[in-house]
């Protein structure tokens, strides 16, 4: 996935890596590409006329899962600079430079993508054609159930979910879409509703062939988890030239969110607009850095993000700042300065993605921290709430799970006989990037912490263990 050769302390294949402890991390860095808002530009850029050009994009599994389904499906899809600039065109485009039809047929291969099998399983109901969608054994045990159930009322063809528990693989025989609203749970997930409504502007095959408006009505039945995502894919879908109207009624009583989404389609039949999009580093990414900073007491820059950026994980700064840290916003960047660290209670569900961030950052704190309004975590690539639990024990914290969160309880700093009571220890990752990632974060502070298949960030960040080592100017230990 990755073209950077390896840093000069990383094998090509390593098992286990220890950051080494030191002093405050110091420092400015830019995290790559924000994979949300790459998958996210990929559809409507595919589905869009006239051509796109994507620049500052992730080169990682996750993405590059999604360029090659699209690429079979029939998309014109080309790289360069090192995955960043991302060129896309749609072969129903009467000026593309390729007639090949789309196929009829495609089976594709999704990994443990959750954005690609929710975005596509959608998107390609609504465009029409015969899919099959598939994965590694995790993708299979990830319910989808909700996306399913919203699909089924409204396909022109069929729509299943194989394995138990309606999770992926995807079997889709579809020729669109029929006009009436459609219904969807938002407590699992946003990312059923983000597919919905990005797939709402995509005709079918064979579609208008003069101008006509397409309305589509998505209502959002019961709770609505990670809100900030489903407002990113708003402002994605609106520079590709499709609107969305939010209607809410009830909201006191959790009762009902409708998003209507209006696309006028051209000549072509689209109801997409090609564009120039560039793409933000990040903020998921850029939490690790900022947590560096109040772990250690020292001072992050994280260029290229700001108060006002598409992505609702900048609120994590706001959380760190609550435990202690001073927060600088800048016009085109964002720093957090260390300090003595106090636990908190707080609602993570807008910034979920974040939640195993937080919980290393709170080893280190004076007091607990309780984690609220997450339970959806659990249906992430682990369960990010019981797996997140039993690695923070091995290090030596109390961890209460609850059915929406959890508990940190830091030790005392040192036993009766002055030894620290946070201790190195081998954690797993579960093959989730963001274990890896933000559990390493503790090795910042306690000598031994040693982190299992760390090659698993490539779904999302190839290069966080590099970019880590050269932020903090140490090297890891790599076996």
């Amino acid at each position: 996935m990755n073209d950077a050769a390896p840093t000069p302390s990383q094998p090509s294949a390593p098992a286990l890596v220890q950051v080494t402890p030191g002093g405050p991390v110091n420092g400015e860095i830019t995290p790559p590409g924000s994979k949300s808002l790459t998958n996210r530009a990929l559809i409507c850029a595919a589905f869009a006329s006239g051509h796109s050009k994507l620049t500052g994009a992730l080169r990682s599994e996750d993405t590059e899962v999604m360029i090659d389904s699209l690429g079979k499906i029939g998309f014109d899809i080309r790289v360069s600079e090192g995955g960043r600039t991302i060129e896309v065109a749609n072969p129903r485009e009467p000026n593309f430079s390729q007639t090949n039809a789309k196929p009829t047929t495609s089976s594709l291969f999704i990994a443990n993508s959750g954005t690609t099998v929710r975005f596509l399983t959608a998107a390609l109901s609504a465009f029409g054609g015969n899919y099959g969608l598939s994965g590694v054994p995790r993708m299979h045990q990830r319910p989808i159930g909700d996306l399913v159930n919203a699909i089924e009322p409204v396909i022109i063809g069929s729509i299943k979910a194989e394995s138990a528990g309606q999770c992926p693989p995807v079997q889709i025989d579809s020729s669109g879409w029929s006009d009436s609203d459609i219904h969807v749970g938002g407590s699992v997930s946003s990312q059923y509703l983000s597919g919905l409504m990005m797939a709402a502007p995509i005709y079918p095959i064979g579609g208008p062939s003069a101008s006509s408006k397409k309305q589509v009505r998505i209502i959002v039945d019961g709770e609505l988890v990670s809100r900030p995502y489903v407002d990113m894919t708003i402002r994605v879908m609106d520079s590709f030239g499709a609107k969305t109207n939010v209607c809410t009624t009830g909201l006191s009583t959790g009762e009902t969110i409708a998003f209507e989404i209006t696309a006028v389609a051209n000549q072509s039949g689209f109801g997409y607009r090609g564009c120039e999009y560039p793409i933000e580093p990040d903020a998921s990414a850029a939490s690790y850095f900022w947590a560096a900073a109040a772990i250690t007491g020292g001072r992050v820059t994280v260029s290229g993000l700001s108060r006002d950026a598409m992505q609702g994980d900048v609120g994590f700064v706001d959380v760190l700042e609550k435990m202690g840290c001073t927060v600088e916003h800048q016009s085109d960047s964002i720093t957090v300065i260390g300090s003595e660290l106090h636990g908190i209670d707080i609602d993570m569900n807008a910034i979920s993605d974040t939640v195993q961030t937080l919980a290393v950052v709170a080893l280190f704190a004076d007091g607990a921290t309780r984690v609220r309004g997450v339970a959806h975590n659990r249906f992430k690539e682990t369960d990010r709430i019981g797996d997140l639990a039993c690695e923070l024990r091995k290090l030596g914290a109390e961890v209460i799970e609850h059915r929406d969160g959890l508990t940190i309880v830091p030790p005392p700093k040192t036993d009766l006989q002055g030894a620290p009571c946070l201790h190195g220890a081998q954690l797993m990752t579960y093959h989730d990037h963001r274990m890896a990632m933000s559990l390493s974060l503790a090795g910042l502070r306690i000598d031994g912490v040693r982190i299992e298949d760390p090659s698993c960030t490539s779904k999302t960040y190839p290069e966080y263990f590099a970019d880590l080592e050269r932020l903090i100017g140490r090297p890891h230990c790599w076996t």
